[in-house]
């Protein structure tokens, strides 16, 4: 099968595109016509040899995609062949196949092409999982959303204006991306180019109560502005340390507080574990997406050919919300 291979970890340069073996399913699993794929943050750092896939997984990046089933394997039960439908995977995706478990498929709504199915499992469900099953994140609450146009930021964005549509959201955003941001529904912005440390303006919004819910991927710059923005039994959940892993902690006003710090990652759940997590994003979102109050937002499209410009926009951070690449 065609797909993109690496021989050696590096740049962009590493990327090519090439042969593969074609994957077969195992039991619980399906093989999937893959359609289309998308780029996520976390494909440049496996390539780049920082990020290995869990064990059994393909070395193949791409952790997501939206296609057709093309075969089944034992003990799957609940899905035919020829079914459109969007799954995370392990590993595989930048691939014209790969191999999927059953309890992480969600069909494809009438109403979504494969483009826009191909933006859901990554972004979506990460946002997600940390901002309301982790993060418990409820309607009339405020929270801190960092990642100005990125794909799990403004997926977040969208999914608090669909399940929360009275909750407040403060975003921190480049200067580039802040009206777009807001006009997909943020409440309040900060340039954090001008305002790293967000503290008193934060303090200023909420009128000294601090905010519910902080979803971080940078990390150690921010850990003290986060901490100190957070409110009455505030949580941080962190996604990401782009900035580094090591800061002081005040553990007297956490503990005063009575805050939370938890940390959370996706893709190396056991398999069970993202089961429920799908399921129960297929019963609280997709409804959103069948019905059109969640349109995921795609940048641009590129073919499996412009893997190399693909990789290169999201390092360059040029993009505002997902980065697509087209299989077939």
């Amino acid at each position: 099968m065609k797909a993109v291979i690496i021989d050696a970890f590096g740049g962009v340069d590493v990327l090519k595109v090439g042969e593969a073996e074609k994957p077969m399913p195992t039991e619980g699993q399906v093989l999937v016509k893959v359609f289309a794929t998308s780029i996520n943050r976390p494909d440049l750092v496996q390539r780049e040899g920082k990020y290995p896939p869990p064990a059994g997984d393909s070395e193949i990046l791409g952790l997501e995609v939206a296609g057709v089933i093309e075969a089944l394997g034992t003990g799957v039960t609940g899905w035919q062949v020829g079914d459109r439908v969007m799954t995370l995977v392990g590993g595989g995706g930048y691939a014209e196949f790969a191999v999927a478990y059953s309890c992480h498929l969600m069909r494809i709504p009438e109403s979504m092409s494969f483009e826009e199915a191909a933006c859901v499992c990554e972004s979506y469900i990460t946002a997600f999982l940390n901002v309301f099953m982790i993060g418990e994140f409820k309607d009339s609450q405020t929270a801190i959303l960092h990642g100005g146009g990125g794909g799990v930021n403004t997926a977040a964005i969208q999914l608090c204006r669909a399940l929360t549509p009275a909750s407040k959201l403060i975003v921190t955003a480049s200067p580039a991306k802040m009206e777009r941001v807001r006009g997909i529904g943020a409440d309040f912005l900060i340039n954090f180019h001008e305002t790293p440390d967000f503290t008193e303006v934060v303090k200023e919004f909420t009128n000294k109560k601090g905010v519910d819910l902080i979803l971080d991927h940078v990390g150690a710059k921010y850990l003290a502005p986060n901490m100190n923005s957070l409110g009455y039994k505030g949580r941080l959940v962190i996604i990401g340390v782009v900035s580094g892993i090591k800061a002081e902690l005040n553990l007297a006003l956490m503990m005063v507080k009575r805050q939370q710090i938890i940390g959370s990652v996706l893709r190396s759940r056991p398999v069970a574990e993202k089961g429920e997590i799908v399921a129960e994003f297929t019963r609280r979102a997709l409804p959103k997406f069948a019905d059109r109050s969640i349109v995921p937002i795609i940048e641009k499209v590129f073919t499996i050919d412009q893997i190399v410009d693909a990789h290169q926009m999201m390092e360059q951070d040029k993009h505002f919300g997902k980065i697509v690449l087209r299989i077939q």
